[in-house]
């Protein structure tokens, strides 16, 4: 249910409520004026009645008495004389009715009449006598026909009288017909009071009835399709991943920036290793060791990292590859699945959502983020490309012109289009005359120096190290260099990495070897411009034997020309700085519970943080801090201490000592 319509019921809610309030208030006020009104008639009805009556009996007049004016209207008779014509208002007997004793003084006779009273005040008797007619002048009574003043300033109003003008025009209604409007006007008003309650009754019904619709219980079958439906899952997914992205934002809102401001330098001059942390699922990453790491190429916080079979789960995918964000510390970013054990794997430099990976059935596999967890594109299993496990993959090119090159342990090097890869681009056979049983050479490892496409060394389970080239080219031939061997380890070579190209010296010909022999050397690769033409044995330019086991894998530092980090079968993680000492490492830290690490690999960004995959499938994030920033010196420095250790007494080849201690000074 979406915000708004869940506003609108909370709306219908209040509504209803108030509407409930209303009615019962009016119920009540109800209940309360019919127990306090006494027996009899209603006081309305009395208030009716003392209405009309104020009215009625306000057009009557007043009494007649001698301090009060004989009418509210000039030239009316008094209430109770005869209004017969004649200035005597007299009857043609010249007798009076006594309807008023008390209306009349004792010393007042009208005219023409003549009272005899006695001592009570009672009259006795009245003399007729004939009347003469003539015109008596009234000058000695005072009548109102002389004296008409205008009404209103002979009105004399009491405190029952409202001041209002009455228009005397018009006849005034009678009390049936005022009691009868004032009982249309009350039912007018109770129907009208009656239709709103009706409505309003019609409404709270209709409401509640659409309010129980709205938040009914669904029933299980309702419920478990919309919890089983794709939508949902993947809006579940992607909402939960934002909110676990936010809370996992570790930064310090209540710092104070005015603490410590007089704190000296870090110790070693800033050369210390931080755990960052450790990405470790449960349900991903149990009973599995990571196999390879990698870093997004535009993302600094996105790494991926491959896993090995698990042997206790016999229904989850033999290989997983899991992308890991630094924001996003509880579970992976992304899963993606594998028919067989992921031994190797790579972001695509040129598009950020492509993952590759090399399995140990010999397949390639293509991911997309964009895609579900199975991939969208895979090499088929037949002898046109890998029948045997893939150790090492590396893409090589520009953004439009590039391939991905893979190595397996049966000497085979293809070239694969990323858009296609039903059938490699090229096969590549290494093999070498001199092995006893076997000409193939079983490859560990691979990499191409920076900027070059073709030419490539390898890392063998023989412990040699040997070039090769994917094409013909001057003075060589495609395929395995059969003159130039790289000897120095006395094991299988599980890591070789040459130095990249930056800086203002150029040391890309340095490569640095690691293997099972507890031991990593540092090698300068042969001028492609003068290729040998009988056995030569190259010996490597120094040896670092301070690890106390097995050396899985070294790599140069992306930015700092004489860093390297190097992980070990003990859990150590050692950081070199060959401008500090070649004979022990700059800083080392034990990392996890003391388990192998298989592989290490700098971020693409500034190389401050190193990605270290662990045999307990965790995958550790390093900071190495203001280690990762050079200084302008640094590449002269190195070139000082190269040619130091060359010099230093370190096996060279033979005659050509002299000439690689001149290569190194001048910088290659």
């Amino acid at each position: 249910m979406s915000d708004k319509r869940r506003a609108e019921i909370e709306a219908k809610r209040v509504k209803l409520a108030e509407l409930r309030k209303a009615r019962a208030d009016r119920q009540k006020a109800d209940a309360d004026r019919r127990l306090s009104e006494p027996a009899g008639p209603s006081t309305a009805r009395r208030d009716v009645d003392d209405l009309v009556t104020s009215l009625i009996g306000g057009n009557r007049g007043v009494d007649s008495t001698l301090d009060s004016p004989v009418s509210s209207v000039p030239g009316t008779p008094a209430l109770g004389q005869s209004a017969l014509p004649g200035p005597s208002a007299l009857s043609l007997s010249g007798r009076l009715s006594r309807q008023s004793q008390s209306d009349f003084a004792s010393d007042r006779v009208s005219l023409g009449t003549t009272f005899v009273q006695s001592a009570n005040g009672a009259t006795d008797h009245v003399i007729d006598r004939v009347l003469t007619p003539r015109m008596v002048p009234d000058l000695i009574d005072v009548e109102q026909e002389l004296f008409d003043f205008p009404q209103k300033e002979r009105v004399i109003y009491n405190k029952e009288v409202q001041t209002m003008d009455v228009d005397d025009v018009p006849a005034m209604a009678s009390e049936a017909e005022i009691r009868e409007r004032v009982q249309r006007e009350r039912e007018a008003l109770e129907a009208e009071h009656a239709a709103r309650e009706k409505e309003l009754e019609e409404e709270s019904v209709e409401l509640e009835k659409e309010i129980e619709q709205e938040i009914r219980e669904m029933t299980e079958e309702e419920k478990f399709s919309i919890f089983a439906a794709p939508e949902f899952l993947d809006f579940v997914e992607q909402s939960t991943k934002i909110v676990q992205r936010a809370l996992n934002d570790n930064y310090d809102y209540i710092r104070d920036y005015t603490i410590g401001t007089e704190s000296g330098i870090e110790d070693s001059e800033g050369r210390r290793l931080k755990c960052v942390c450790a990405f470790y699922d449960e349900r991903h990453g149990k009973n599995r060791s990571i196999t390879d790491v990698s870093w997004s190429p535009k993302y600094p916080e996105l790494s991926c990292a491959s896993y090995n079979k698990n042997p206790a789960a016999l229904n989850e995918p033999d290989g997983i590859v899991a992308v890991w964000n630094l924001h996003l510390l509880e579970r992976p970013e992304f899963v993606f699945h594998s028919q067989s054990d992921v031994l190797s794997v790579t972001f695509s430099p040129f598009h950020s959502n492509l993952v590759f990976g090399g399995t140990y059935s010999g397949q390639v596999l293509l991911w997309d983020t964009r895609s579900k967890h199975l991939p969208v594109l895979k090499t088929p299993l037949s002898a046109a490309g890998h029948t045997h496990p893939i150790y090492a993959m590396q893409m090589v090119g520009t953004q439009n012109a590039h391939n991905l090159i893979t190595s397996s342990t049966d000497g085979t090097v293809c070239s694969w289009l990323v858009d296609m890869l039903a059938q490699p681009q090229e096969t590549l056979e290494l093999i070498h005359a001199g092995h006893n049983k076997t000409g193939e050479v079983a490859i560990t490892t691979l990499d191409f120096p920076d900027n070059e496409t073709t030419t490539f060394w390898v890392g063998t389970e023989e412990g040699n190290v040997y070039q090769a080239n994917r094409y013909d080219r001057a003075g060589a031939k495609a395929g395995l260099n059969q003159y130039d061997v790289y000897k120095g380890h006395s094991g299988p070579v599980t890591g070789l990495h040459f130095h990249p190209l930056v800086g203002p010296v150029d040391f890309s010909d340095l490569f640095l070897t690691c293997s099972v022999d507890w031991t990593v050397k540092l090698w300068r690769a042969k001028s492609l411009a003068k290729p040998s033409t009988a056995a030569n044995n190259i010996a490597p330019l120094y040896s670092f034997d301070e690890a106390d086991d097995y050396v899985y894998d070294v790599r140069w530092h992306p930015s700092h020309p004489a860093i390297f980090g190097v992980v070990d079968g003990s859990g150590r993680f050692d950081v070199w700085n060959l401008n500090i000492d070649t004979e022990v490492s700059a800083v080392s830290a034990a990392v996890g519970s003391g388990r192998a690490l298989n592989k290490v690999q700098w971020d693409r960004k500034d190389g401050r943080r190193a990605a270290l995959g662990g045999s307990d499938g965790k995958l550790y994030i390093y900071d190495i801090g203001d280690m990762a920033i050079p200084r302008e010196s640094e590449w002269t420095d190195l070139q000082r201490s190269v040619a130091g250790v060359v010099g230093g007494g370190v096996q060279t080849n033979g005659s050509g000592a002299a000439e690689e201690t001149s290569r190194v000074a001048a910088g290659r």
